[in-house]
């Protein structure tokens, strides 16, 4: 499962971007280059879903967009979701702030999935 959210990065005058996610309405963030943004946006997507996730609220699927730049939260955040998603399935359980790779692989298959894990 892909857990990468699309972000519209709007140029700015006299310079640099104004970025939003299309399925965060509160996740905004802005830089003067794009890799400043790309970092900016990782950051504030992740504090967005964690806060969601410590409210209780649901946590979206990603939206599909053809003009947007995918941005991944960062990994510890990625594994929260699984594991939101996956308590909804059954019962999974963790009482750990860092979830361990067996917990994410039982989440996992809790959802019909399988884990893989990726270094890009």
């Amino acid at each position: 499962m892909n857990l990468c959210y699309p972000a519209h990065f709007e140029p700015q005058q006299p310079s640099g971007y104004f970025v939003h996610f299309i399925d965060f309405d509160n996740a905004i963030t802005q830089g003067e280059t794009l890799e400043e943004c790309k970092a900016h946006a990782q950051e504030v997507l992740s504090l967005v879903i964690e806060d969601m996730l410590e409210g209780g609220k649901e946590i979206p699927t990603p939206s599909h967009s053809v003009d947007a730049f995918f941005i991944a939260p960062e990994t510890i955040i990625q594994s929260k979701i699984l594991l939101s998603w996956a308590k909804k399935s059954e019962n999974v359980g963790y009482k750990t702030k860092s979830p361990s790779l067996t917990q994410l692989d039982k989440a996992a298959k809790a959802m019909g999935k399988q884990l893989i894990l990726s270094i890009e």
